[in-house]
């Protein structure tokens, strides 16, 4: 018996991520013990008191039913009180916030919402793949716009501008940008919000790093107009050591909320209550929350950046996020090759740049999920090569 796959499914890859696990899996099977240098997700427990409220939520004999779909008011309020504490943004919590269960899940959400076959899609090379695995599954067309690292791997508006963009519905955009790191200022999100509405492009604003080793979280909510042209994703996942909680939001205008519920609505059920009331109090951490967590990460890519001086890589230091984002040198033909060879020669997996596009392909990324120790024995592995 032969069924096929549907002809949304039959251009689309398993992930990259997902291929490799099962790839390290074998190799510890045989006794190889890789250190996993590539996922971005966080090994440090959420604060305590979150999980504190969990296990108190979860211990009620009234609070395992069916939720709203637009989740609860204390956690809209709650998302509300972080987006003006921390970002300066105003946020209505009843009418511009949309719990999500992970913000993966509203990359697709919002896809699905708008796009159709014979859209355009403007999706950054590099840049995180879920957003074109999304953009193919509707059956649009993604357009890749190049980040380049001579223009600080931001996207150059009077380029784009000369694009025919009669077709494109949506920018997919993400600062502090991942795979590279790199930060995006108020007057960036300013140019980008006078482009959208030039362009009447909706913009879709990827923002789950906005708090690791950075100075001032910054959402591109915070400037004026933002929400009559865009839209933002935000997670607990990265900021509160959450990821597998699958807990992340949705902030935009109430005519773009009403619209991508429409559709979420239809896939899926409201979050467990207790996941909510956990969400609440992460929310309620002050900044020293996070400025212990960055310590931590600070000292983590102070190792980073004695593994990557020893494979005779470049980086920059003013970079953010839970990355190191680094050039390789030139005798490699690209990040694949240097990848496979420090995994065969030390079994250490690193993350070649190229899964995130062509642009790239010269590049190599470590995650900063991974204790001091781990990195420590990462670089008595690579010195031996």
């Amino acid at each position: 018996m032969r069924i096929e796959v549907a002809k949304r499914l039959q251009h689309t890859e398993e992930y990259y991520f997902s291929k490799k696990l099962r790839e390290i899996d074998e190799l510890n099977k045989q006794g190889f013990n890789v250190i996993n240098l590539g996922i971005g997700s966080p090994d440090l427990p959420p604060h305590p008191s979150v999980i504190e409220a969990l296990n108190y939520y979860a211990s009620l004999p009234n609070t395992h039913a069916y939720q709203n779909y637009k989740g609860i008011p204390a956690l809209r309020n709650a998302i509300a009180a972080w987006y003006k504490k921390f970002y300066d943004a105003d946020i209505n919590p009843e009418t511009e916030v949309l719990p999500l269960i992970g913000s993966k899940e509203g990359i697709m959400h919002v896809c699905m919402t708008y796009l159709q076959e014979g859209d355009e899609v403007l999706i950054p090379n590099p840049g995180y793949p879920t957003y074109s695995a999304a953009v193919r599954l509707t059956g649009a067309e993604g357009v890749y716009y190049n980040l380049k690292e001579e223009n600080k791997w931001l996207p150059d508006f009077e380029e784009l501008g000369k694009q025919d963009l009669s077709n494109v519905k949506i920018m997919w955009i993400n600062y502090p940008h991942m795979p590279t790191g790199a930060q995006a200022s108020q007057t960036f999100f300013q140019e980008l919000v006078s482009f959208a509405r030039k362009h009447n492009i909706l913009i879709c604003h990827d923002n789950p790093y906005s708090f690791i080793l950075t100075d001032q979280p910054s959402s591109l909510m915070s400037v004026d107009g933002a929400k009559d042209v865009a839209i933002e994703l935000n997670s607990f996942s990265k900021s509160s050591n959450m990821a597998g909680w699958r807990v992340g939001m949705l902030i935009g205008n109430q005519e773009r909320v009403n619209e991508i519920l429409r559709f979420k609505s239809n896939m899926d059920s409201g979050m467990f209550l207790p996941l909510q009331m956990a969400a609440v109090k992460a929310l309620a951490l002050d900044k020293d929350w996070y400025a212990d967590l960055n310590n931590i990460y600070r000292a983590r890519r102070a190792k980073v950046y004695v593994l990557l001086d020893l494979l005779n890589c470049t980086y920059d230091i003013n970079h953010v996020g839970m990355f190191v984002w680094a050039k390789i040198p030139q005798q490699y033909e690209d990040g694949y090759q240097l990848s496979d060879k420090i995994l065969s020669e030390s079994t250490v997996f690193i993350t070649p740049g190229g899964i995130f596009g062509s642009a790239g392909n010269s590049y190599i990324r470590v995650s900063l999920c991974t204790s001091e120790e781990k990195l420590q024995e990462a670089i008595d592995r690579i010195k031996l090569i």
